[in-house]
């Protein structure tokens, strides 16, 4: 793990996740339709939406589609959804344009190889205790709380913790 000394969590206005591993805990299932069910847990939503209420932002970037993605962006009010997304670091760069945004106001949390070049490029990378361990790693912080049972909720509580405001 990287240090955290010289992070100004008082910068960091927008969080991005992944979705597979991260926001959920990973599990596929296929149903014979084809669709794709997959479980979030309260925690974290509750975290989203009281981040949201005291300043931040928040955005999924994910390798995969699925509706039930596009479902939890929505009932969250998660204002960036990108969805198979094969380049990660672009689809970032185009939110930090949007809002005209720097690397210090961003997190992400993320899990696979896929994810470290973005895990890079943010001032506060951070991944679920189930993350391979090149990520591991590499990032600032390891969550205690597992993907999709409560590791966003601990990471926006961490930099809300640190910014003063819970």
């Amino acid at each position: 793990m990287k240090n955290i000394d010289g992070i100004d969590f008082k910068s960091i206005s927008f969080v991005l996740m992944d979705m597979d591993g991260v926001l959920s805990d990973g599990t596929l299932l296929y149903l014979p339709e084809g669709q794709v069910v997959k479980t979030f847990h309260a925690h974290d939503g509750f975290g989203i939406v009281r981040g949201r209420e005291l300043g931040l932002k928040f955005g999924i970037i994910s390798g995969k589609t699925a509706v039930v993605n596009k479902l939890r962006a929505e009932r969250l009010k998660i204002e960036e959804l990108y969805e198979g997304v094969d380049d990660k670091v672009s689809a970032y760069d185009q939110i930090k344009g949007k809002y005209k945004l720097k690397r210090g106001n961003f997190c992400f949390i993320g899990d696979d190889v896929f994810d470290m070049p973005l895990l890079e490029s943010v001032a506060f990378s951070c991944a679920p205790p189930e993350a391979i361990p090149e990520v591991r790693e590499s990032v600032h912080y390891i969550t205690t709380a597992r993907a999709g049972k409560g590791c966003v909720r601990e990471v926006i509580d961490f930099i809300l913790r640190k910014q003063g405001k819970i």
